[in-house]
């Protein structure tokens, strides 16, 4: 039996709400609320963590007050990151101190729980914490984009206990809307709940559109999706819409690009035999192959951008190729001589960005 529970993820949201289950179990057979306790693991600097591991260290230690069993959880730990606090040295030393507090525990006497967000996994702390306890990843998207797969299976659990559905395609609609954060997911999924009532029903791509706005700086606009999608009369509501809310054309052209980009790559690659694409997405096999043959021709473009289709999440990318027919390798190079036109047109007549998009629209949609 493991002394301890330690539950860790990129995604602090989803750490927290998997740690809460946890929890209330640990305290289901402790009456005395004095028995329970909860203790930031929050630092901002070396100081912040050693008091940290004090209290932890007097609260696991200390008799309770009317004897029994006693809970503690050790909650939100951040030092555990790849950031200054964490890469110490007084740090480091701290974790050793509190790993030895760790390892005195008697889990018939204390329950024990820890959760961290974000986690340095390379670490030896991290890594002795997963070995010894009795570990829970909570999974979510990193940077990346990795990790997207914990959110799908999030949103279709909270859509179960909403009493409605929701099918994959507007899953990733809703997910790039909310620019993969967790907890604004969860949110914008009961909005939508809310809005269909009582009886439930279907959280559809047209409802999300409606009722979801875009955050963050997520590559996502309806007027992008619309586009993709080879439909005109949704591109053009989309754009009215969109220049109707008093909004700039620029991010409406830069998410064309950066979603044209990816298009461009993998239409390429498909097309050249390197990946296949099949009704669960791309392979992931062959997606690895493809990026350590080319990895030369992205040098210097490893971090998460649309210039490298190979930062990009696998599941994103199946979505993005089987959501409708890709246009030839030639058509989508001519869009991306449209978005620069339009761009050039915009400087030119700053007061007419929604008919300068339009016709744009209107030129790749019906001429491809």
């Amino acid at each position: 039996m493991a002394s301890f529970t330690y539950i860790s993820g990129p995604d602090d949201f989803l750490v927290s709400r998997l740690a809460r289950q946890h929890w209330n179990r640990l305290c289901e057979d402790v009456e005395d609320d004095f028995s329970k306790e909860i203790i930031s693991g929050h630092a901002g600097k070396v100081d912040d963590v050693q008091n940290a591991v004090n209290s932890f260290r007097d609260a696991a230690q200390t008799m309770g007050l009317f004897g029994g069993r006693r809970v503690v959880w050790l909650k939100g730990v951040n030092f555990l990151a790849d950031n200054p606090t964490g890469r110490s040295e007084g740090t480091q030393e701290l974790c050793q101190d509190l790993q030895e507090i760790l390892t005195t525990i008697d889990p018939n006497e204390v329950g024990v729980l820890i959760t961290a967000s974000p986690v340095d996994r390379r670490k030896r702390f991290p890594k002795w914490l997963e070995k010894e306890g009795d570990y829970f990843p909570a999974g979510g998207m990193d940077a990346k984009g990795k990790g997207i797969e914990t959110l799908v299976a999030v949103l279709k659990e909270e859509c179960e206990s909403l009493k409605v559905s929701i099918g994959e395609e507007a899953t990733g609609v809703l997910i790039n809307k909310v620019n993969g954060n967790s907890r604004l997911l969860i949110e914008e999924a009961r909005k939508v709940a809310t809005y269909l009532g009582q009886d439930g029903g279907e959280i559809t791509v047209k409802l999300i559109e409606e009722l979801v706005p875009n955050f963050g700086d997520g590559d996502f606009f309806e007027a992008a999706e619309a586009f993709f999608s080879r439909d005109l009369n949704w591109t053009v509501d989309a754009l009215r819409r969109h220049f109707f809310a008093g909004n700039d054309a620029r991010p409406v052209i830069a998410s064309l690009q950066n979603r044209n980009r990816l298009l461009i790559q993998l239409k390429a690659l498909l097309d050249g035999g390197e990946i296949q694409a099949g009704s669960r997405g791309i392979s992931k096999g062959a997606f690895e192959n493809a990026a350590a043959k080319y990895a030369d021709r992205y040098d210097g473009l490893s971090d998460k951008s649309g210039f490298n289709v190979f930062t990009q999440n696998l599941w994103y990318m199946g979505k993005l190729i089987s959501a409708a027919k890709l246009p030839s390798l030639r058509s989508l190079i001519d869009h991306q001589l449209e978005f620069i036109r339009a761009f050039e047109e915009i400087i030119d007549r700053p007061d007419e960005q929604e008919e300068i998009l339009r016709n744009m629209a209107i030129r790749c949609l019906v001429s491809n």
